[in-house]
Order: C-alpha cells, then structure tokens, then sequence
C-alpha cells in the first residue's frame, strides 16, 4: 500500500518543544468555550475529533484543524479553541484514532514508564495511507458542516505535517471554502483544487520555502488561487513556538531572537488568517 511521503520531517527536530505544552494546556482549561469530544464514523472507521463552538447567536462557519507530526497535541486543541474565540465552530479531528495500540489515538501512544512516545507517534506517521487520512478529513469536513451552528461554509488549516495535508485536501477537490497552509508543502497534483490556498511560511525554513515556487507554478498554470507569505526571521512552527512563554532571562541571545521573530510572526500571521476567514 501507498504510504503518505511528507517534506515535513523536520518537525521531528521541534520535538521537545512540541511536547512540553503545559502552557497550552492550561489555556485550554481556562476557556469558557464549550468544548467536546465526538466520534465520527465512516466506512469501517471511527475518528475521534475535538470540537468546540463559539459564542454567538447566529450560525458561524467551520473549520477542520490538521495537526502536526505530533499528533492531536494540547496545542492543536488550543488553536481550535482559539479560533472558536474568534467566532468560528473549531474541530481538530485526530488522524491517529485507532492507530494506537489496543484502538487507542495520539495520547495512547505511550512508554513503558507511561510517557508519550514520540518516537511510535512518528513511526504510526510514516504509516498512514494517504487515502485513510484524505477519508478522514472528508468525513469530518461533511460532520461539522451539517451541524445545527454552522452555516454551511467550511475551511480547512493545518500546520506542518498537517500544512501539507491541508494542500493536500483542497487539491483533492473537497469542495472547502479556503485552505490554510502553515509551513507545509504542496501536491504535485492540483487540478482538482476549488479553494484559494494561502500559505503561511517562515523566512529561517530552507526546505519548506524550496517548496514555494513548484507550488506557485502548479496552481498558476491549473489556473487557481494561491498567496505564499513568507514571515523573515521565524523558524520552523513559529505558530506554535510562538505563543510559547517566554525564554528565562538568563536564556542565550540567539534563544530571545528567535523567540521575537516567531512571536512576531505568529502575530503578524493569526492577523492575516482571521482577515481571511471574515470573507469567506
């Protein structure tokens, strides 16, 4: 069978960061948004998905959150609360249900001492079949598009790993409102696309930004929408780094610039997202 080939491996660098995401946690705790966990069914699988709705009287559009190589992290489900904030119904589906042991999904994933276990998290990565986790998103896609608080309209976003399955859906010709890719690479089929794809890219991430002009060139000649924004100075997952606290005082030169460059950034590009989302 056909495995998915990513370009994001280098998220495996970003590890330690990525798992130390109490801060996330916590922000998520202290939400007022109602939040919950469903179960979506097709074929002969069952995604566990995160959902949570914002607070506003009329129906709102959707948006499918694709996490990264991790995994449906604290993190991933904070951005998805955070976007609920800003008026939006958020799910994050876990693209790991049942490739845990025992059917379990990303937190499953554990040690022997019964810590997470990055390691068996990438290697269930380099697994998938590309053609599950395009089924996965489109039974996700179609579940919060029918629910009583959305309006029909749904857009998809994801970072890393997820930014490339991101292009990866729209270009599938999923009928979704935008696409949202984060430091994440394109499909070298995009004919099908429907969608406007705006990419979010970081000015210190060589691989990735390879990647732009075949892109550009691809969706050019197929006659669709694509805006690359590459923000200087960031690194890599500036997203999430960049809403990571703060480095100690005692932290190295080069540690508090790239923090200020992923914040920066991070800022700069949560701006343009939300600019984007209010036209669809």
């Amino acid at each position: 069978m056909k495995r998915i080939s990513f370009l994001a491996i280098a998220c495996i660098a970003l590890s330690v960061s990525a798992a130390a995401q109490d801060w996330a946690k916590q922000n998520l705790a202290k939400s007022s948004r109602h939040q919950e966990w469903v179960q979506i069914k097709h074929g002969d699988r069952t995604v566990s998905a995160f959902i949570v709705y914002p607070e506003r009287k009329d129906k709102a559009p959707a948006i499918v959150v694709i996490h990264e190589i991790f995994g449906l992290s604290d993190w991933a489900q904070s951005m998805a609360d955070q976007l609920a904030a800003a008026g939006y119904v958020a799910i994050a589906p876990d693209l790991l249900s049942g490739m845990a042991p025992n059917g379990g999904r990303t937190k499953d994933f554990v040690d022997a001492s019964g810590n997470p276990d990055g390691s068996a998290v990438r290697e269930a990565f380099s697994k998938l079949p590309p053609e599950q986790v395009t089924a996965d998103l489109t039974a996700t896609a179609d579940y919060v598009r029918k629910l009583p608080a959305s309006n029909g309209k749904v857009a998809v976003g994801g970072f890393c790993w997820g930014g490339s399955q991101t292009f990866r859906f729209a270009a599938s010709g999923y009928d979704v409102s935008a696409a949202f890719v984060f430091y994440g690479s394109g499909p070298d089929d995009v004919s099908k696309t429907k969608a406007p794809v705006y990419g979010f890219y970081a000015g210190n991430d060589a691989r990735v930004d390879a990647t732009i002009p075949k892109s550009e060139e691809l969706m050019k000649a197929a006659g669709k929408k694509y805006e690359p924004v590459t923000y200087e100075g960031a690194g890599h997952g500036f997203m999430r780094a960049g809403e990571a606290p703060e480095p100690p005082a005692d932290a190295d030169a080069a540690a508090k610039t790239a923090y200020a460059a992923n914040k920066k950034a991070r800022e700069e590009a949560w701006k343009r997202w939300m600019d984007l989302m209010k036209k669809i």
